[in-house]
């Protein structure tokens, strides 16, 4: 009568059902933030133009729109906001994604992979989904957005993108450990980002004594990069994106092996220390 059912453990299958995992539950982790994923969205617009907006006008009360590359001066703005943002809010969201400890893990499909790739992914979907709303918006109603190489620039993007989900996979893996210590430094980080990202200034422009104070940010190098990738009259000397990348490989193969360290020694009580 009862029969254990042959399950059919191929590849494709094991692949398969990985990524329905992963599409339910990075539609729940989009939905943390609002029941409705359209206000979950335009909240994010709105801090993304507020941003925006903020800075333009830091700029021009500094007079410092002078100080900037030939081009559109907004699109120059929003082209470090954009990876900015990315960066900050996939850092975010995979350090605060479900841990071995948590309710969710108690389901069998479920694992701490499943919920990072979630985090990242929707976070990723959040920002790109801005990025094409504003940069549309401001396309039809102000004026044309040109970008010389456009996939070299969402390219950017997407390095910013993986540099913070390498980054919060290091935090989160050591957060069950150190709760008051990742959320400190996290803090600190994005707070130091403010400046150290480099979205208000542009590498080539730097002395070398000044260089050296934000040559070893990983985003630093990709919002510049990105702009050498927007605009014509612009070549990047001093930033590589290639090294943003290893940095990012590096900084998620130490936090991988951290997660599955702390895996193993996962218990219930570490919900009670967050």
């Amino acid at each position: 009568m009862f029969q254990a059912t042959k399950r059919d453990a191929s590849g494709l299958v094991s692949a398969l059902t990985l990524f329905q995992l992963i599409y339910h539950a990075t539609v729940r982790s989009i939905r943390k933030t609002h029941n409705n994923a359209f206000a979950a969205l335009l909240i994010n617009v709105l801090q993304t133009v507020i941003f925006v907006l903020a800075f333009y006008l830091l700029f021009s009360l500094l007079g410092l729109r002078r100080a900037s590359l030939r081009g559109d001066f907004l699109l120059y703005i929003m082209s470090g906001i954009f990876l900015f943002m990315t960066h900050t809010k996939t850092l975010n969201a995979v350090v605060k994604s479900e841990g071995p400890a948590s309710p969710m893990m108690q389901h069998a499909p479920m694992n701490t992979v499943i919920a990072i790739a979630s985090s990242a992914l929707g976070s990723l979907y959040i920002q790109v989904m801005s990025l094409c709303l504003i940069l549309g918006a401001y396309h039809v109603i102000f004026q044309p957005v040109v970008i010389e190489d456009p996939v070299g620039a969402f390219g950017m993007l997407m390095v910013a993108w993986f540099t913070g989900v390498a980054l919060g996979v290091v935090l989160l893996a050591v957060k069950p450990w150190y709760p008051q210590v990742v959320n400190i430094f996290s803090t600190i980080y994005q707070r130091a980002n403010m400046f150290a990202s480099g979205k208000m200034f542009v590498a080539n422009t730097l002395p070398g004594s000044m260089l050296a104070l934000f040559d070893w940010n990983p985003l630093f190098h990709s919002i510049d990069q990105a702009r050498g990738f927007i605009f014509i009259n612009y070549n990047p000397h001093y930033t590589d994106w290639r090294y943003a990348v290893w940095v990012g490989v590096v900084l998620l193969m130490i936090g991988l092996m951290g997660e599955f360290y702390t895996r193993r020694h996962a218990s219930l009580s570490w919900s009670a220390r967050r």
